[in-house]
């Protein structure tokens, strides 16, 4: 059986749930080790030990990504320990609804420290070891409200819309040394983001997209020969809301 992923290895953040978990497991049906990092060590181990009976293999690294400080010495440990990923993909994320005029500093840090901060700071960790060996691909997960504004949700907004923008910098400016870097702008996805306090919303999960999903179209991306690259990805629902 071909395992296209098979000795390569990916760096997966938000890994303990929703997108990232799914993504996570994905590169693993494929033959990938993968590191998996997130702040709850239980559920990566968890999830560890259900990689073990796909090709792949898993890491676990705990990891706050909103405690700015860490995460640049601590991804660093992390590439040392694992060796330089192949794939890195950025999932881990928060959301905040409430007016703008309503959000509190702390709060707009908080998302725009988690959302993008830590996406910057883990791929500078990451890009001198992709760069030497002159390859890589990064996937940022993103939203369709990078695009589509929606009224209280315009904190998340803003930080996905920058988001894309660092995404798209990058792209130009790391193409010529062989690393490709892809968005994907996923809508609605029933993940356990919708659980949390500091989301209030009330939609039907059952016509969002799955994590599964989201993690095929992101496998798709990742698996194009190395001449190619989409630089950028919106998938939606076929029903239901965005």
């Amino acid at each position: 059986m071909n395992f296209p992923l098979q000795h390569q290895r990916a760096l997966v953040t938000g890994a303990s749930s929703g997108i990232g978990r799914a993504i996570a497991i994905a590169l693993a049906q494929s033959g990938c080790s993968v590191a998996l990092v997130g702040r709850s060590l239980d559920k990566l181990e968890a999830l560890a030990a259900e990689i073990a009976d796909t090709p792949g293999a898993a890491q676990v690294y705990s990891l706050d990504l909103s405690q700015l400080d860490a995460v640049a010495p601590r991804t660093q440990s992390i590439v040392d320990a694992f060796g330089t990923p192949d794939i890195l993909v950025n999932s881990a994320g928060i959301a905040h609804t409430r007016p703008l005029a309503d959000t509190s500093l702390k709060d707009w840090r908080q998302a725009l420290d988690l959302n993008l901060t830590s996406v910057f700071e883990v791929a500078k960790a990451v890009l001198p070891g992709m760069r030497s060996q002159g390859r890589g691909t990064i996937l940022n997960i993103a939203s369709v409200a990078a695009r589509q504004v929606f009224p209280d949700w315009g904190l998340y907004c803003v930080t996905k819309a920058a988001l894309v923008a660092f995404s798209q910098a990058l792209a130009l400016e790391e193409r010529p040394r062989g690393i490709r870097v892809t968005v994907l702008s996923p809508g609605s996805v029933n993940t356990p983001l919708w659980d949390t306090d500091t989301v209030d919303a009330d939609f039907d999960r059952s016509l969002m997209l799955t994590p599964e999903t989201v993690a095929q179209a992101a496998l798709q991306a990742i698996l194009l020969p190395p001449e190619a690259v989409i630089t950028e990805m919106t998938l939606l629902p076929s029903v239901g809301t965005f």
